[in-house]
């Protein structure tokens, strides 16, 4: 079905200028890591700094992966130390803006001495090798250091976004064993402030595995201090030496552990390693992004997720790049916030979130109008399968015709880009992820493991950032990624169809694949056909019971400002869906919301709607971006 429908978008190519500017002009690099893939991942790791060369590149004893065994090397070392003997010393590593309007800027060498003295911060209070450090902060300068500042002493960090309730950070601290909480007093977000200190107490109540709660003062909050184990972390960190001896890593010493969502309700610890894992980060960061001296790259994701750990901290450090970081929400003090900032700071590189993407185009162009754009070179993706509708409006509007998009496929157990498209090689398709990364293997399986153009996202070979097991569950790490096909393949969990140029389309989470009359229908298929419609800016669906089919299809559907008798649009969308996809996959019932549930991150919350639809009670809600949409939705 998504054959008959995705693939008829046109594809666009790259415009003459940026091809010929691009650091890959063929395909010589995939065609050579194809043939060559071990020794093109090692080339690739010679491009980092180590302390001692591996003896083998790769160990496999499938499911589990030795990358670079026997190298020696520190993440934070490669992110700051480094440069610290050449100019980019003195460049600009982090823009940070708040949404009050607070500023920050810091260069490579101002970073690299805050990291330091964290890093001896944490000494100073027992931290050593192997601890385990869990970060609850906002999206301010202090997270990134402070990750950088367990990645130099050899601890292991787990940030934990800081939308989490108490009790799923209670659940995450417990489960890692964390030894440090750094925290902060408060967030700042849509206007308000979110009392970080107060969850966090709630959080670590009894728990005897923390000894010390330090305090960023970011909000200027009165907050309750136990003075046994709450330390503010100004006061601790300035009095610090301005330098810490890094420690030397194994290469398959974990560096940190993130915990995502699970089936069973459980959260699963993705443990990834320091070398592979930063091989991965800093290649696949140079390969899709295009990398170049003066880029000013934004990735707006939180610290606090997988895309923030690569595409914030890792990924462009490694790789000597300045960026913007910004606390807060895109419509505070307005709706035109990310354009201000993009103009402001002159941004080449957009990197944000399908959902975010929408968001803005419900809101309009004219929050576009007098910003100068023109700095753009180069808009991504990243999150969910992004609508061709809402590629058009990007590459249009927001990139102006000028700037090609790279939608990228990847999850927090591969650690780094996984499918993406290379503008400057393959035009780019509305919608579609295009192909394998140089050095990755993938295909599309049956239930069987034989290809076929429509199934499974698998990944045929182990490659250097991929997970190296859920901690303190290897049961379940292999239950969950290597059952399927008998210990051979990497089960992503996505279904996709790959057309007759080797390209792929995300259809969506397996999990989310609605069976209608023994028709499996992918969420995204219905999705993308729903915004076809002039007056649709965003679409969610999802499967409900049915005696007949067994599941129908029931849609949740977000206008445009303004479209009035939304009642009426009920069969003509309907319509719709019955022309792209065909009359099996027409929703049932179709309901007109003013938001749909998200959470942080910028992905749909179906799990909600389902709940909405079949008027059970909400459950869990603490990822979720605005607490007020729950309430609107409970209401219909």
């Amino acid at each position: 079905m998504v054959s008959s429908f995705l693939v008829e978008s046109q594809s666009v190519p790259a415009s003459q200028k940026y091809v010929q500017e691009s650091n890959i002009k063929n395909y010589a690099l995939h065609e050579y890591a194809g043939k060559n893939r071990i020794a093109f991942w090692e080339a690739c790791a010679e491009q980092l700094s180590w302390n001692k060369k591996w003896h083998t590149v790769l160990e496999w004893n499938s499911p589990f992966a030795k990358w670079f065994d026997g190298g020696k090397l520190n993440a934070s070392v490669n992110c700051l130390d480094r440069f610290m003997n050449t100019p980019l010393k003195d460049k600009v590593a982090l823009y940070f803006e708040g949404e009050r309007g607070d500023q920050q800027s810091y260069t490579y060498e101002q970073l690299y001495l805050k990291v330091n003295k964290i890093a001896n911060a944490l000494k100073s209070i027992g931290v050593k090798k192997g601890d385990c450090v869990a970060l609850y902060l906002p999206m301010i300068p202090e997270a990134i250091a402070s990750m950088l500042a367990c990645a130099r002493i050899g601890a292991v960090h787990t940030v934990i976004f800081a939308g989490f309730s108490s009790e799923s950070l209670r659940d995450r601290v417990l489960d890692a064993n964390a030894k440090i909480l750094i925290t902060a007093d408060g967030g700042i977000r849509k206007g308000k402030i979110t009392e970080l200190k107060k969850i966090a107490d709630k959080a670590v109540e009894g728990l005897t595995c923390i000894e010390k709660v330090l305090v960023v003062d970011r909000s200027n909050q009165n907050v309750t201090m136990d003075s046994d184990r709450d330390v503010w972390f100004e006061d601790l960190v300035e009095k610090q030496e301005p330098y810490c001896k890094p420690e030397v890593m194994e290469a398959e010493d974990p560096l940190f552990i993130l915990y995502t969502s699970g089936t069973t309700g459980k959260p699963k610890g993705i443990v990834h390693s320091t070398g592979g894992y930063l091989v991965g980060a800093n290649t696949s960061t140079k390969i899709v992004f295009d990398v170049k001296p003066k880029d000013i790259f934004w990735c707006t994701a939180d610290v606090g997720w997988i895309t923030g750990h690569t595409y914030v901290v890792y990924g462009p450090l490694s790789n000597g790049m300045t960026q913007v970081v910004y606390e807060g929400s895109f419509d505070q003090p307005g709706k035109d916030r990310i354009w201000d900032i993009i103009d402001k700071y002159k941004v080449t590189t957009l990197y944000t979130a399908p959902t975010a993407i929408r968001l803005f185009m419900k809101w309009g162009e004219k929050y576009l109008e007098g910003k100068d754009l023109s700095s753009l070179r180069l808009l991504g993706s990243v999150g969910e399968p992004l609508n061709p509708e809402a590629w058009h409006w990007y590459h249009t509007q927001v990139g102006q015709k000028r700037c090609p998009i790279v939608d990228t496929w990847w999850q927090t157990e591969t650690g780094s880009i996984i499918l993406s498209t290379i503008p400057s090689i393959m035009d780019m398709k509305p919608g579609c992820v295009g192909k394998p990364l140089p050095g990755i293997e993938a295909e599309v399986f049956d239930d069987l493991g034989n290809p076929v153009s429509k199934g499974y996202v698998s990944i045929l070979s182990p490659w250097p950032s991929m997970l190296r097991g859920i901690h303190g569950d290897n049961r379940r790490f292999i239950q969950t990624y290597w059952n399927k096909w008998g210990g051979r393949y990497y089960l992503a969990g996505d279904s996709a169809f790959k057309d007759e140029n080797g390209d792929y389309w995300i259809e969506g989470r397996i999990d989310d694949t609605i069976n209608v009359s023994a028709h499996r229908i992918g969420t995204m298929e219905v999705e993308s056909a729903l915004v076809e419609h002039e007056a649709v800016v965003e679409a969610a669906v999802i499967g409900i019971p049915d005696k007949v089919t067994g599941q129908a299809i029931c849609a949740f559907v977000v206008l445009k400002d303004g479209v009035a008798s939304a009642e009426m649009m009920k069969d003509s969308l309907k319509e719709i869906v019955a022309d792209k996809i065909g009359k099996i996959a027409k929703p049932k019932a179709i309901f007109f919301v003013q938001e749909l549930p998200k959470t942080r991150s910028g992905k749909i919350m179906r799990r909600l709607l389902k709940n909405i639809a079949l008027g059970q009670k909400p459950g869990d809600t603490t990822t979720l971006e605005n607490e007020a949409v729950i309430q609107g939705l409970f209401q219909k």
